[in-house]
């Protein structure tokens, strides 16, 4: 199965989430849902796809997206901002996000990580094959970045539920 890679489904894993929130911030900040829905379906198509290199699935998932649209006869202008939802998605490259639907885009791909907490987890211990100190430390600092990689408004909705977790998954015992 192509949608499926190591263990990890990317459906059930991470497009289902990037989706349920792109939505929740598409009403919380009156952005275009449809753009915003498309674009969360659509922003990591190249990795189950395996077209490309991992590291550049933003690129080749935008021409995906473009191709797939164009293909279904979606307006032209639609589907520019579509793949620049795709193409701006990496919280972990620095690009520019020019739409507020591109900063959702980012901001949900990012959350998504909240919402499948026990993937972090499997991908320390099995991929990464760290004991279960560092593993908690490898989830832990990388909710941390995730955190900080959402725009300022999106990072004060999600405040009260990144501390929770925090609260809940790692007290400190000394």
């Amino acid at each position: 199965n192509a949608a499926k890679e190591d263990n990890f489904d990317f459906w059930e894993d991470h497009i289902k989430y990037v989706v349920k929130n792109a939505l929740e911030l598409a009403d919380a900040y009156n952005a275009d849902k449809e753009i915003v829905e498309l674009g969360a379906l659509l922003h990591d198509i190249a990795m189950p796809s395996k077209v490309g290199p991992r590291e550049e699935h933003h690129i080749y998932g935008a021409k995906i997206a473009e191709e797939l649209l164009t293909k279904y006869n979606y307006p032209k202008d639609r589907i520019e901002r579509v793949k620049q939802c795709v193409l701006n998605h990496r919280g972990s490259k620095d690009l520019p996000r020019n739409t507020i639907e591109e900063e959702i885009i980012a901001d949900a791909d990012v959350i998504a990580h909240f919402d499948s907490i026990p993937t972090l987890f499997s991908l320390a211990y099995t991929k990464l094959n760290l004991n279960i100190k560092d593993a908690t430390k490898y989830v832990k600092d990388k909710l941390a970045r995730d955190y900080n990689k959402l725009s300022p408004k999106t990072r004060e909705l999600l405040k009260e539920r990144y501390e929770n977790i925090l609260n809940v998954l790692f007290v400190d015992k000394d």
